[in-house]
């Protein structure tokens, strides 16, 4: 993949946090424990990151987890909470900032490989990560898909607000939990990114 690929990076969140994250910014795992928060995260991946460390950097949880392409698996598996939740939009300028990587897959995964952003793109499959969807009838080709699309950028310890240029929901109900809760921030419907 090349940066030229990518308009926009991905941050999954239930609408009730989005107050919090233009306040705080999106936090590390690690950092927005201290502080009340609504998780979309399954608890079997959280201890999967718990302890994995990428090779001469941080743990997976000192970091910030944004996705390049949010029409994943982690977001399939929470598609009963789509009123619920939103994505938001994110400059990748953030992938210039210092100590930044990028992970070819979900970052727990077994055969996960890390570089540093932003050159670290290029170990990203740009068709598999941007494929409307993963199936195979290969079951290790299938794993690989899966997997790639949660590639992800990982920024230390926290996202700044300035970096969030807006927000994806799933619909009309979404939308108006949204606008009430992230005044000038603005949302747009996108029911393809929710499986809709």
């Amino acid at each position: 993949m090349n940066r030229q690929d990518l308009t926009e990076l991905h941050y999954i969140t239930p609408i009730a946090n989005v107050p919090s994250i233009l306040q705080h910014g999106i936090l590390s795992h690690n950092r927005v424990a201290a502080l009340p928060h609504d998780s979309v995260a399954m608890q079997e991946i959280q201890d999967l990151r718990e302890n994995k460390a990428i090779p001469g950097a941080r743990r997976l949880h000192d970091y910030a987890n944004l996705y390049i392409c949010a029409r994943n698996p982690m977001l399939y598996k929470r598609l009963d909470r789509h009123a619920g939740l939103c994505v938001l939009r994110i400059n990748t300028n953030v992938l210039d900032l210092p100590g930044v990587i990028v992970s070819d897959s979900n970052a727990a995964s077994q055969y996960v490989r890390f570089a540093p952003a932003p050159g670290g793109l290029s170990i990203v499959n740009r068709e598999r990560t941007f494929a409307d969807d993963w199936t195979s009838p290969d079951t290790i080709e299938y794993y690989r898909k899966k997997a790639g699309k949660c590639a992800e950028v990982l920024v230390p310890d926290r996202v700044d607000p300035c970096h969030i240029g807006g927000a994806y929901v799933s619909c009309e109900e979404a939308l108006a939990r949204f606008n009430a809760r992230a005044r000038g921030l603005a949302a747009a419907i996108n029911r393809h990114v929710f499986f809709l």
